[in-house]
């Protein structure tokens, strides 16, 4: 689980996660995730039934990307702590972990929609999900400020936008 905490700060945090695209370490700092948050999604999170998706490369030690899915209402699923380790940022992991979190939805929980929160100002993260099929659905949902289990924030707009996208073979519903 270790290694899961260390592959999402690498990406979001720090002067590592400078290396690759989806840093946000100019809009927060701190910890992005903890040990007890991430044995708390490989358990099943709150429903019990969560998962954690582990991207591994043949030449590298440990994982190179995760996600988790969980449920969220009927025949919906939650994707979140989305990570590429920064060096094979835009090699084509992101894009086939995300495929495969949906598949993992559409089997494993029987949802016909996928949802995310990203920041608002992660502008450029929000035209790759809207190029992966992602749309706004208008809704937002506020930055958890004061709680430093997700950051310590750079600046007083943050915001979450919420994208949608029917995933791929799932019945209609």
């Amino acid at each position: 689980m270790a290694a899961i905490v260390e592959l999402v700060q690498s990406a979001y945090r720090g002067d590592e996660s400078r290396a690759g695209w989806t840093t946000e370490a100019d809009l927060l700092e701190g910890q992005r995730t903890d040990l007890a948050a991430v044995a708390a999604l490989v358990t099943g999170g709150s429903s019990g039934r969560s998962s954690v998706l582990l991207a591994a490369h043949p030449f590298a030690a440990g994982p190179v990307g995760c996600c988790e899915v969980e449920p969220a209402g009927e025949r919906r699923a939650y994707f979140g702590m989305f990570a590429v380790r920064p060096a094979l940022q835009g090699r084509g992991v992101g894009r086939r972990l995300l495929e495969a979190a949906e598949e993992h939805a559409r089997l494993r929980l029987g949802a016909g929609v996928m949802s995310m929160q990203v920041l608002r100002q992660r502008q450029e993260l929000i035209a790759w999900y809207r190029r992966m099929g992602y749309q706004p659905t208008g809704e937002t949902a506020p930055f958890p400020y004061g709680d430093e289990r997700f950051g310590r924030p750079r600046r007083a707009d943050l915001e979450f936008v919420v994208l949608e996208r029917r995933i791929a073979g799932a019945a209609p519903g």
